[in-house]
């Protein structure tokens, strides 16, 4: 079973939420959102700092990244990850190519 953190813009939290359901179940892969607040919260720039960490931390124990690029948008932190995956040996899936 693979393992792939998902990249994307938060514009998109919703198709990605359901996104990773469907690889789950329809692949078999093992999917690590990025996916959080339901309510309208809005993070410290300190707590942002804390889940940019996190979400490299998931794409270091990930076998790749599946990269959510709806009508083609690809985001500046979506590519530093891309860069980042890809520094770093991984797998770099898109949803769209």
């Amino acid at each position: 079973m693979k393992t792939y953190t998902i990249c994307g813009s938060m514009r998109f939290e919703k198709e990605m939420k359901k996104l990773a359901y469907d690889l789950e179940i329809g692949k078999g892969y093992n999917i690590l959102q990025c996916v959080y607040c339901e309510e309208d919260v809005v993070p410290t720039d300190e707590e942002l700092l804390r889940l940019a960490d996190a979400h490299f931390r998931k794409i270091d124990l990930s076998d790749g990244i599946y990269v959510v690029n709806i009508d083609g948008y690809i985001g500046e932190s979506v590519k530093k990850e891309i860069e980042y995956a890809e520094k770093n040996g991984k797998e770099v899936v898109y949803l769209y190519n």
